[in-house]
């Protein structure tokens, strides 16, 4: 890790089957974190990538938005060595107009979206204090919690509570020496788009930024990787927007 290449870091990444979450798994591994990587089916194939590469990981089955098995995780991650950093990366976003959306559908997304990042941010600060006195929270959110769009009500409320959770987070452990930061990416190449848009679509949202493309899935690690390191021991309770320039605050 960058500030701190010294010393052997243990890192939860929840939703690290695929995407963003996968990308940031391997980038911490790079940087010689031992890397746990949770999905609600586990993340086997990205465990696999992280190994290749001479990593050291472990892949756990985790549905944040089950209390229990968060804390069935976090009983693992303490038995090997505690929790240094937490990334708090899975999310879903099942696209729904309002009119048609079923409240079913409202409480799954702000279970899994703002209950999950709760449930992971409670636990790890806990077991942070216990074993480490210091730690890394980082949050991903997204930039549809600043700016609205079409069928995206639930999501956006949930990233939104994300944004709102990081700062009281933030305030609440900073004694602790724990920092609590969130990661705003734009639109991404990820599966969840493509299920979503065609290429002519994405290719026009494109023409919008003025870096003039979506974000690949590497492009926000940098920013989580700085957020997780020594270097950013005073930064806390802040939201980094990662999306090439189309919101700017």
């Amino acid at each position: 890790m960058a500030g701190a290449a010294n010393q052997r870091k243990i890192a939860l990444v929840t939703g690290a089957a695929q995407g963003i979450g996968r990308a940031i798994a391997l980038g911490l591994a790079r940087q010689g974190a031992v890397v746990v990587c949770g999905d609600v089916e586990g993340s086997s194939a990205t465990a696999d990538m992280v190994r290749s590469e001479g990593g050291d990981v472990h892949d756990v089955t985790l549905d944040v938005s089950q209390g229990q098995e968060v804390q069935e995780v976090m009983s693992f991650v303490d038995g090997i060595g505690g929790i240094d950093i937490l990334v708090n990366n899975a999310g879903i976003f099942p696209r729904s107009a309002v009119l048609d959306m079923e409240d079913d559908l409202w409480d799954r997304v702000q279970a899994v979206n703002l209950r999950g990042t709760f449930l992971c941010a409670r636990s790890a600060a806990a077991m942070m204090r216990k074993n480490k006195d210091q730690g890394r929270i980082v949050n991903i959110t997204s930039g549809l919690a600043f700016v609205p769009e079409l069928q995206s009500a639930h999501y956006a409320a949930s990233k939104a509570g994300v944004v709102a959770l990081t700062r009281d987070l933030a305030l609440e452990l900073a004694p602790l020496g724990i920092t609590v930061n969130a990661v705003a990416p734009g639109l991404t190449d990820t599966a969840q788009p493509r299920s979503f848009y065609s290429e002519d679509n994405l290719a026009e949202f494109a023409e919008r930024i003025p870096l003039g493309r979506i974000a690949d899935p590497e492009d926000i690690v940098p920013v989580v990787l700085f957020l997780c390191s020594e270097d950013a021991r005073y930064v806390t309770g802040q939201t980094w927007h990662v999306n090439g320039g189309l919101y700017m605050p």
